[in-house]
């Protein structure tokens, strides 16, 4: 969460309490920098907005909202994270001095970015959940198809928000504060060990275990899928049949999932997890502020361009959206 280094920051003791800052920071960048930053993630919430709600759109046009709850959901979290964007950018570029209680309740919850990372981090769990789901469905179907109902997946969207609220919560009141009209989110740490042991923690829990999680499940889904390719092969006759058609394009398919999904996550989310965990487990570590704002924008951007990962590859849904063109003419499919 280099997100928390959003603020230049000192070292000093208040009574028995040591406020640990971003002195890994050599060059902090001048306010035109930052504006411009500001600016450009504004346009990316806006763009994440559009995006996400015509796909919402489409998915409830082509019911698939009932069929896939979880990706449904997905697109929801996204959403919300692209108008948490929007909102919490347009707040910081007017530049508040902040004051009183009011100041300490808008450090907390807007200039800290908490509701923001409270989006981001419900839609990394429910990403994770996806791709469980999918690992279920393909290796244990019959186990699957029995225990995995509406209402263990309900629960599973609800867990995301609970568990990305409480753990915003628990960090942003712990490790934030104003000091002299100045907003310091999660910078300020009572002790060096619990700074280094929440980076680590933070570092494998949404970024090492959800790559395994991915590498593994898709790999595994693709060997079944191979599998049950070989069976109905051998049980077909000499020309391409209808089950084994069906069978490569739903292997076409998971590989290019698991292309996109791992190859852009790992991609778009590396820099900005890597950058954190340094930044709190080595207090010398001298990084430029430039860095900060480069990984940022990296992270962010893969909320924009997640529906198109997802939803994007729904056949109904992109005849929806067709449908929407009036120069593109649509197959209409035979009953």
């Amino acid at each position: 969460m280099t997100e928390h280094l959003s603020v230049s920051m000192t070292t000093e003791t208040v009574g028995d309490v040591t406020q640990t800052t971003a002195t890994n920071l050599t060059s902090l960048p001048s306010r035109g920098i930052e504006f411009y930053f500001q600016c450009a993630v504004v346009v990316i919430g806006v763009v994440g907005i559009a995006a996400n709600a015509l796909i919402l759109y489409a998915l409830v046009a082509s019911k698939q909202h009932k069929k896939h709850v979880l990706i449904f959901h997905q697109n929801v979290t996204d959403f919300v994270s692209s108008l948490c964007l929007v909102i919490t950018y347009a707040l910081k570029l007017c530049n508040f001095y902040l004051t009183g209680l009011s100041g300490y309740w808008f450090c907390m919850f807007v200039l800290s970015e908490y509701f923001i990372w409270c989006a981001i981090i419900a839609s990394e769990t429910n990403l994770m959940i996806v791709t469980v789901e999918r690992y279920l469905k393909a290796v244990f179907p019959i186990w699957s198809k029995k225990h995995l109902r509406r209402r263990v997946i309900y629960l599973a969207m609800a867990f995301t928000w609970i568990s990305s609220v409480v753990h915003m919560c628990a960090v942003t009141f712990t490790t934030s504060d104003v000091i002299d009209g100045v907003c310091y989110g999660y910078v300020i740490w009572k002790s060096r060990v619990g700074q280094v042991a929440y980076g680590i923690w933070y570092f494998l829990s949404f970024y090492v275990i959800i790559l395994i999680l991915f590498i593994f499940c898709y790999l595994r889904i693709l060997v079944v899928i191979r599998r049950q390719a070989r069976v109905m092969a051998s049980h077909s006759g000499p020309g391409p049949s209808t089950a084994q058609t069906q069978s490569r394009n739903i292997l076409t398919n998971v590989i290019k999932t698991m292309i996109i999904v791992s190859a852009f996550y790992a991609i778009s989310d590396t820099p900005q997890d890597v950058y954190y965990l340094l930044l709190n487990v080595n207090a010398n570590l001298t990084l430029l502020a430039y860095g900060y704002y480069a990984s940022m924008f990296t992270s962010f951007l893969y909320f924009c361009a997640n529906p198109f990962i997802y939803a994007t590859k729904f056949e109904p849904v992109k005849r929806v959206l067709l449908h929407q063109i009036p120069c593109v003419k649509t197959p209409v499919e035979p009953r």
